[in-house]
């Protein structure tokens, strides 16, 4: 095997893409599989062709700015699919209409998609398109990496992937291996992982890993990575505890169907439950460019206003972090959401849970690594060689699945072969496959209407406004707390929690009667630091928590 490098380029890629062909982009992480998809997204939208955005997971799917598959399908937090499941299904009309004007379907992290569910979706999407073709018809786009974990199969101990399915050969994939390095340019780490990607590991790799036992860094603790949950768990209970200040605690709000937040739980890397203190080192669970935070972004709670933490990241930055929402969307109706600060404790964090993010600097314990390929996954988070700290590692943690060695030599060479068939059409034709697997799509190729797409899409990408800034509207307007919580689908407290955070905004219309007041102002008058709990006490009960915390901002 050699570690040989795959030579398709992006630009290669992407005509394969325009043609309409069925596509795999694979290769190592920093290859530019979600630039790539980027760029034909934008491409498709640009020409008004419909395509569905979804990932096997949460996470990927805030990479490319979609949902996840299993959302988009309908298929829930099922595993696979009945003959009865289907039918039933079909009679969705929501469903229908959305399969009905999908003309490409992209599905990223394909490797996290057991053969059984695969199938299934294949099924389904034949049924929802009544098209008999593979897929029902539409373009299919995977992208992802084999040597990622595998996805967990109910009952089964045996590794296997979406490539295993029996749909997976009628659909006439070309595999694209993408060789351009961006993220690990260059970096040491690169030629550590490509050696690993080989199945052979050379002792200069060897040593390289050696020298970065237990380094230690200047400034922030790096997030520990371990093998199992148990370490994890009893690692950022420890750590918590041995902090000496005041612990806040936020839970999760949801709304919607039971089984829509269940699973939308599940795909959320932010706690149900998230207890923080100031010095507690965290990381964000979720993309926000506006506020200066990515999924996988670490930092350290430099203290609270109103409750709320304020992070300082490890590149220095200073953020007020905000309650953030995931939703799971129909159309224009959210079915299911749930809101929490989009913050988990980071002193140490599963390998398995740590799959789709990129780490600044992470402490890594591969000493009791149980399955090949863990020690890729885990050095794989890694930006560079230089934020790596190893704590241990045993022989298992550089082994690699021989079954997915396998698999990537045939994949590299498929690739291989799809790039030199498509070397062969000159840029004519190449560039007239492109036009008619457009106008097949009902796309357009008027410049005029291409170019007014492209603004639409920019606007729609616009910075958007914060929950705060919401709030603040509405306040403007005049709108009552209870009024301004049905219209924004969130809770009471949450809105008094907005209005201890926002400056500058006339509430003067919310104030409490002067009556209320008074017995109010006298209460607070009585205890230190204005705290809640010894305030309801004084008063009986006789006002809620939200009423107490609405007349704290009238003292």
């Amino acid at each position: 095997m050699g570690g040989r490098i795959a030579s398709m380029t992006q630009e290669q890629a992407l005509d394969i893409l325009k043609a309409g062909r069925n596509v795999f982009l694979t290769g190592p992480a920093g290859s530019g599989k979600t630039h790539t998809l980027r760029a034909y997204i934008s491409y498709l939208k640009e020409r008004g062709v419909e395509v569905a955005l979804t990932a096997s997971t949460g996470i990927a799917a805030t990479h490319i700015g979609g949902t996840t598959i299993h959302s988009f399908s309908g298929i829930g937090i099922r595993d696979e699919l009945s003959d009865f499941d289907i039918e039933e299904m079909q009679q969705k009309e929501h469903l229908y209409k959305r399969f009905d004007k999908t003309k490409v379907i992209i599905i990223d992290e394909v490797s996290m998609l057991s053969p059984y569910m695969f199938d299934s979706l294949e099924r389904l999407a034949r049924a929802m398109k009544r098209n008999n073709e593979p897929f029902g018809g539409m373009q299919l786009v995977l992208s992802g990496d084999f040597f990622q974990l595998p996805p967990i199969v109910k009952g089964s101990s045996e590794i296997r992937f979406a490539t295993d399915s029996n749909s997976w050969q009628s659909l006439d994939i070309r595999p694209c291996y993408l060789s351009e390095q961006f993220r690990h340019d260059e970096d040491p780490l690169f030629s550590v992982l490509t050696e690993m990607r080989s199945g052979e590991v050379s002792d200069e790799s060897r040593a390289l890993l050696g020298e970065q036992h237990q380094k230690e860094f200047d400034g922030i603790e790096p997030t520990r990575l371990y093998t199992h949950n148990i370490d994890v768990d009893r690692i950022n209970a420890e750590e918590l505890e041995k902090l000496p200040g005041k612990l806040f605690r936020y839970s999760m709000e949801s709304k919607g169907k039971a089984t829509i937040v269940s699973a939308l739980k599940k795909g959320v890397l932010a706690p149900e439950t998230l207890e923080l203190k100031e010095d507690a080192l965290v990381m964000f669970v979720k993309n926000n460019f506006e506020a200066g935070y990515v999924n996988g972004t670490l930092g350290v709670i430099e203290g609270f206003v109103h409750d709320f933490p304020i992070v300082r990241t490890f590149d220095g930055k200073r953020i007020e972090v905000e309650a953030a929402e995931w939703v799971v969307e129909e159309g224009e109706k959210v079915l299911a959401s749930v809101m929490q600060l989009p913050l988990r404790l980071a002193w140490a964090i599963t390998i398995h849970k740590s799959q789709g993010m990129s780490l600044d600097a992470a402490d890594i314990d591969l000493s009791k690594c149980f399955v090949p390929g863990q020690g890729y996954v885990a050095l794989s988070r890694l930006r560079s060689l230089a934020g790596l700290s190893l704590r241990g590692m045993n022989e298992m943690a550089l082994s690699m699945n021989p079954h997915v060695l396998v698999l990537d030599e045939r994949l590299r060479a498929d690739s291989k072969k799809w790039e030199q068939v498509a070397g062969r059409f000159t840029r004519e034709e190449m560039e007239k496959m492109h036009r008619e697997f457009i106008e097949k799509c009902g796309g357009t190729l008027d410049e005029d209407e291409i170019v007014k797409n492209r603004q639409k899409e920019k606007e729609v990408h616009a910075p958007k406004k914060s929950t705060f800034e919401k709030t603040r509207e509405l306040l403007e307007k005049g709108m009552g707390v209870k009024e301004i919580a049905k219209e924004r689908g969130m809770t009471v407290g949450t809105i008094i929690g907005h209005l201890e955070r926002i400056d500058g905004v006339d509430i003067e219309h919310l104030k409490p009667k002067e009556s209320d007041l008074k017995k109010i102002r006298e209460a607070f008058n009585k205890v230190e630091d204005k705290k809640l709990s010894p305030v309801h006490r004084k008063l009986k009960g006789k006002y809620s928590y939200e009423e107490l915390r609405l007349a704290r901002l009238f003292l």
